[in-house]
C-alpha cells in the first residue's frame, strides 16, 4: 500500500505548492549538464547559454556517466535531476570520435523525457570574439526577438522540431505586455540546407526614424555558431495530448453571435425582430391628418362635442 507523507511545518508546505502544477506557469528553468567527456568549445558553450538564462538555469559542472538522453535506461538520471532542480528544460552537452561537439536540447512533461533534440556545433564563435561598445550589451532579464529565415522551417520536420525548442529554451517567461524600450535583443537562426542552421545572438540597437517605430540597428554580440541537427525524437502522441491539455478554468466560453477579425478587430450581430410599420401608432399627430379631420369635421362625419355648460350665478337667483 502506497504512503502518503503529508508536510509538518508551513515552510515544507510552502516549497511544496511552489512545485504543485498552475494555472499560469512560471518561466521555465534549465538544467545544464557535462558529459562524460567534453571539449573546449563545448565548455564555452554551455558557460554562455548559462549567464543568457542566469536567472532560470542550473548548471552542474560534474561530469554525469549515467546520463544517456537517447538510450533506454539512460534516461532515469536525467529525469532525477529534473525533479530535483524543478527545470523543464535541459542541455547536456558531451564530446566524441563518433559524435564531435555533441549538444543535445530536450523537453521534459512531470519530469519525464517529452522530447530530444541532437546538434553537432560547428564554426563556433563564443562573446569574447566580438568587439562592441559595452553599452549597447543586452541587459539581463530582457525578452528577445526572434527571426526564423528560410522556408525550412515550415516544410522539414527536423528544423520545425529545432524550433519549437529553441524557442522555449530562449523565450524566458510568458507575458501578455510589453515596453518597446525593454527590447534589446534578437536570436536570429538562418536555415542553410535542410538539417543544418546559422544561429546567432545580436544585440538591438534603436535609432529615430522621423516616425513613431524606431530604426533598428543589429549588432553582433554572440555566440554565433552553425547547428547540424543529428538525431530527433518527437513525443508521444498520447503523452502530446496530455501536456497540450487545457485546464477547464482557462478555457474561454463562446460568445454568441461575435466574431473577431485580425484587421476590424470584434464584431457582432444583432437580431431584430420583424417591424410591422403599418400597425405602429405615429408619435406626433402629422398635418395630413390634422387636415383629413378638418375636412371631416366640415362634411358633419365628425366627433360632435357636447356644449359646453354655463355657469350660474348662485346671488342672482336668490
Amino acid at each position: 500500500m502506497m504512503r502518503i507523507k503529508t508536510p509538518r511545518n508551513a515552510r515544507v508546505k510552502r516549497e511544496l505548492q511552489k512545485l504543485a502544477p498552475k494555472l499560469v506557469e512560471t518561466a521555465k528553468k534549465t538544467l545544464i549538464l557535462h558529459g562524460t567527456k567534453t571539449s573546449h568549445v563545448l565548455n564555452s558553450l554551455l558557460t554562455e547559454i548559462y549567464h543568457l538564462k542566469k536567472e532560470n538555469s542550473v548548471k552542474y559542472s560534474r561530469k554525469n556517466d549515467k546520463v544517456r538522453p537517447f538510450e533506454s535506461g539512460g534516461e532515469a538520471s536525467l529525469e532525477f535531476f529534473s525533479l530535483k532542480t524543478d527545470c523543464s528544460l535541459f542541455v547536456y552537452g558531451s564530446h566524441s570520435k563518433k559524435r564531435p561537439n555533441n549538444l543535445v536540447l530536450g523537453r521534459t512533461y512531470d519530469h519525464h523525457i517529452y522530447d530530444l533534440v541532437e546538434l553537432g556545433i560547428e564554426n563556433f564563435k563564443s562573446m569574447q570574439s566580438f568587439s562592441y561598445d559595452k553599452k549597447f550589451a543586452p541587459q539581463m532579464g530582457s525578452k528577445p526577438f526572434f527571426a526564423f529565415i528560410g522556408e525550412a522551417f515550415e516544410t522539414v520536420d527536423e528544423l520545425k522540431h529545432l524550433k519549437e525548442v529553441l524557442l522555449d529554451l530562449f523565450r524566458g517567461e510568458v507575458i501578455t505586455n510589453l515596453n518597446l524600450a525593454g527590447l534589446d535583443r534578437v536570436y536570429v537562426c538562418t536555415a542553410l540546407s535542410a538539417n543544418k542552421i546559422l544561429f546567432s545572438h545580436c544585440a538591438m540597437r534603436l535609432k529615430k526614424s522621423g516616425t513613431s517605430v524606431p530604426k533598428m540597428e543589429l549588432i553582433e554580440v554572440g555566440p554565433s555558431m552553425d547547428m547540424v541537427v543529428r538525431r530527433h525524437r518527437n513525443p508521444d502522441d498520447s503523452l502530446r495530448r496530455e501536456a497540450m491539455k487545457t485546464p477547464h478554468e482557462l478555457i474561454k466560453k463562446k460568445e454568441k453571435n461575435v466574431v473577431k477579425d485580425a484587421v476590424q478587430g470584434k464584431l457582432g450581430k444583432i437580431y431584430m425582430p420583424d417591424q410591422q410599420v403599418g400597425v405602429v401608432p405615429l408619435a406626433n399627430k402629422a398635418k395630413g391628418v390634422k387636415r383629413e379631420r378638418r375636412e371631416a369635421k366640415m362634411k358633419g362625419e365628425g366627433h360632435k362635442h357636447s356644449p359646453k355648460k354655463q355657469k350660474q350665478d348662485i346671488n342672482a337667483d336668490e
